[in-house]
């Protein structure tokens, strides 16, 4: 078998007949209606060669590896099959420029050395019929030169026609490259408006928002302070106008704290960025809403590339972020029982710049398709109670560390099953065991919706193996103990989280490894 050279690419196929297939049949009936015309052989060989024709382009694209070889084969034996049929001396017949078909066909599916070796073959195969005529006749000169001449004239067309094929074949994918280039600029531009339509919205409900809250702030101190002087008065006269004070009270606080939900909204951020860990402050987030969590249980895998370079960030306003969206996921999967948040931390190239991704894919319900492009705008929300402004600051400060967020959906990762071993499983009865006597470090603009679970909230329940701290775990410990198969992640939220470097990747190699054996906890 001929080995099959590549060609830089191939040209597109035809896939129904065209004016130009009826004016090739057109050409093949003319030289049927030619001496010899009662010759049935050669009627049936132009049959042939003009259903190949035809079906050469379906031939290709059905066998798109040996496609262009079975068809060169094929039209080299039929040429051969014809000028057995149309001479008494088949070198000498007249039908000698059918060689021709499978030397353009040659020029048009292959490369410069394809062509020539597939003229070569044809040439060859032209020539094999030079020795049965030597066995009555003699070779002549003038016999010799005009051969000579027939087979440079096979060369010299398939070079000519495979000239005008490479540079076609170059022209289209320069025009493809170009396509594409415009269609990436195209959706930059896009991406680059919606991103200041977005900020323009921001600055002006920050405005807004800021002065509200100054206005309903101070008639909110009034009425409570009001409610409080009216309980001290009449809590032992009159039960009833106390424990409506109370509620009064108590309404106030709820209104106060989302009053400072909207300032820290419209409050100007004031960064000071500094080379930090960002998996360090991720730990940290998620120590944070473990502390408060006191829903279904939640599975949290964690998978850290290794020997990550240090990232420009502002400490706290970044693990206000992913405390944001580690509650929300936590706030999602708890409506179906709980499942499993994945963390995953790793080096990333984005609009030509380096950097650090952090992927939050949890098992939840998702987030529905007609929110999904307005998830970051301000007011807009999947909770019954919530009020639409935790992602929309998450944005804002991911904006303002000059880095990118986006809704990936389910990512690809999160189909894959993981194991977690059976010591490190925590479940909700156990984290009164691990978590700290007080509440934790407060982050700014972040509310806690209920109160610190405390140790003596909860029962204790047997479970097998040590409970270890976020911090103290390593990867030796993590391997050890029987594994446990957890639920892999469904059809849920992925949010892509993206850092820039302050420059190059320094103290590091190319690409570190990735721990996949991270500590998997549950909250």
């Amino acid at each position: 078998m001929v080995p099959e050279p590549q060609p830089p690419a191939i040209p597109p196929h035809r896939q129904s007949r065209n004016w130009m297939d009826v004016l090739g049949l057109a050409f093949l009936l003319g030289l049927a209606v030619l001496p010899p015309v009662r010759e049935v052989h050669k009627q049936l060989i132009l049959l042939a060669i003009g259903v190949l024709q035809i079906i050469e382009g379906r031939l290709i694209e059905r066998l798109p590896r040996h496609g262009r070889t079975y068809v060169m084969v094929l039209k080299i034996l039929l040429a051969m099959v014809l000028l057995s049929h149309t001479g008494e001396v088949s070198i000498n017949s007249s039908y000698y420029p059918i060689f021709y078909l499978p030397v353009v066909t040659a020029a048009v599916y292959f490369g410069p050395l394809g062509t020539l070796l597939w003229t070569l073959i044809a040439s060859a195969a032209y020539c094999s019929y030079l020795y049965p005529a030597l066995q009555e006749y003699q070779l002549t000169p003038a016999g010799v030169s005009e051969l000579v001449i027939r087979i440079l004239f096979f060369f010299l067309a398939a070079i000519i026609v495979n000239r005008f094929a490479v540079e076609n074949r170059r022209q289209t994918q320069l025009y493809q490259n170009l396509a594409e280039q415009l269609a990436e600029t195209n959706r930059l531009l896009e991406q680059a408006q919606a991103q200041a339509r977005r900020s323009e919205r921001l600055a002006a409900l920050g405005q807004m928002s800021a002065g509200l809250a100054h206005e309903i702030r101070n008639p909110l101190g009034i009425i409570k302070g009001s409610a409080e002087m009216l309980n001290e008065r009449v809590k032992n006269s009159e039960p009833l106008a106390a424990e409506l004070a109370g509620y009064i009270s108590t309404e106030v606080n709820r209104l106060s704290a989302l009053v400072t939900r909207f300032l820290d909204f419209a409050r100007p951020l004031h960064l000071e960025l500094r080379p930090q860990s960002l998996p360090e402050v991720v730990d940290r987030a998620l120590k944070a809403v473990a502390a408060n969590w006191s829903g279904s249980p939640v599975h949290i895998e964690r998978r850290y590339e290794e020997n990550l370079p240090l990232v420009p960030l502002e400490e706290n306003f970044c693990e206000q972020i992913f405390v944001n969206l580690a509650q929300n996921a936590c706030e999602a999967m708890s409506e179906n029982g709980g499942g499993t948040l994945r963390i995953s931390i790793a080096r990333a190239r984005r609009d030509g710049r380096q950097g650090i991704e952090v992927r939050v894919a949890d098992s939840g319900p998702g987030i529905p398709a007609d929110l999904r492009e307005q998830i970051f705008n301000p007011f807009v929300t999947t909770k019954k109670t919530g009020v639409g402004l935790g992602l929309s600051l998450v944005s804002r400060i991911v904006d303002e560390h000059h880095g990118a967020i986006e809704l990936a959906g389910a990512s690809k990762e999160a189909s894959e099953p993981s194991t977690v071993p059976a010591s490190q499983a925590w479940t909700p009865d156990r984290l009164g065991d691990r978590a700290p006597n007080k509440t934790p470090d407060k982050v700014p603009g972040k509310m806690p919706d209920k109160a610190p679970a405390t140790t003596t909230d909860r029962k204790a329940v047997a479970n097998t193996g040590s409970v270890p701290d976020l911090a103290d775990a390593s990867p030796d410990r993590i391997r050890a103990g029987a594994p446990e198969s957890v639920p892999a992640i469904g059809r849920g939220a992925c949010f892509v989280v993206f850092f820039p470097l302050a420059g190059p990747v320094a103290g590091s190699a190319a690409g570190g490894e990735v721990r996949e054996s991270q500590p998997a906890v549950t909250l």
